[in-house]
C-alpha cells in the first residue's frame, strides 16, 4: 500500500457516529405514529443524506398524514445534538488526526451532509484546524457517489488522486470515491456493515486499525 500523502474523510458515521443516532431520531419519530423503519429501508440515506430516499415523505405516505416538518425537525435536531455531545469523536479519530499531522499528511472532509452540521460539529470538537478545507453538499456540490465533493477536496489539498486516500463508512461514499479515481478504505459501522464495499481498496475495523496500517506503511 502506498502511504498517503493527503486523506479526505467522510464525517457522518466516520469522524463521529452521527448515522446511528440520526436513524435512530427516524425510528422514534416512526414508532410515534405506529410505524417501522428498518436500517435497509433506511440505507439510501446514507453517505448521500436525503437527495435519493426522503424518510419524511415516506412517513407520509405510510400515514397518509401532512406534517409541520419545520416543527418536527427542529425537535429532531435538539434531540440529536444532545445525543451526539455525550457521543464526541469516534474511538481512533483523535490519535490518527494527530498522527497525520505529525507525518506532515494534509487533511480535508468531504460530506454530502451540509455545512452547518459539519463545520458545527468540527468546530464543538475542537478539531476543525486540522482540516486543510471542508466541501459541503450546501457549497453547491451534488451529494455522493457523485465524485465531486472528493474532487474539490483532492483539488484543496494540491494532490494527485492517486497520492490521496478517501476513508468512508458508506457504499454510496466509497462509489463516489470511485468515481473520482481515489483510492478509499472502508470503515463499516453497525449502520454500514451490510454494504457493498467492493469497490474500496480495502476494508479497516476501526481508525485505531486504519492508523497502525498506516504506520506501518511509513
Amino acid at each position: 500500500m502506498r502511504r498517503p500523502q493527503g486523506i479526505i474523510f467522510d464525517f457522518d458515521g466516520v469522524l463521529v457516529d452521527t448515522e446511528w443516532v440520526i436513524y435512530q431520531s427516524w425510528v422514534q419519530l416512526y414508532a410515534r405514529e405506529g410505524q417501522e423503519i428498518s436500517i435497509a429501508t433506511y440505507a439510501p440515506c446514507l453517505g448521500a443524506g436525503y437527495s435519493h430516499w426522503d424518510p419524511a415523505a415516506h412517513l407520509e405516505s405510510l400515514t397518509g398524514k401532512h406534517y409541520d416538518w419545520a416543527a418536527e425537525t427542529a425537535q429532531r435536531q435538539a434531540w440529536l445534538e444532545a445525543e451526539l455531545q455525550r457521543e464526541g469523536l469516534m474511538p481512533g479519530a483523535l490519535e490518527l488526526l494527530e498522527w497525520a499531522t505529525g507525518q506532515g499528511i494534509g487533511m480535508a472532509v468531504a460530506s454530502s451532509s451540509s455545512r452547518r452540521w459539519v463545520a458545527g460539529w468540527l468546530e464543538k470538537l475542537g478539531i476543525e484546524s486540522r482540516f486543510f478545507g471542508v466541501f459541503t453538499r450546501t457549497d453547491g456540490y451534488p451529494v455522493k457517489p457523485a465524485p465531486d465533493l472528493f474532487r474539490a477536496a483532492q483539488l484543496c489539498l494540491g494532490l494527485s488522486a492517486e497520492d490521496c486516500l478517501v476513508v468512508e463508512d458508506s457504499e454510496n461514499g466509497t462509489l463516489a470515491a470511485w468515481n473520482a479515481g481515489i483510492p478509499c478504505v472502508a470503515i463499516p459501522n453497525r449502520m454500514t456493515e451490510q454494504s457493498d464495499f467492493s469497490r474500496a481498496a480495502w476494508r479497516e475495523s476501526s481508525l485505531h486499525s486504519l492508523r497502525e496500517t498506516l504506520v506501518r506503511s511509513c
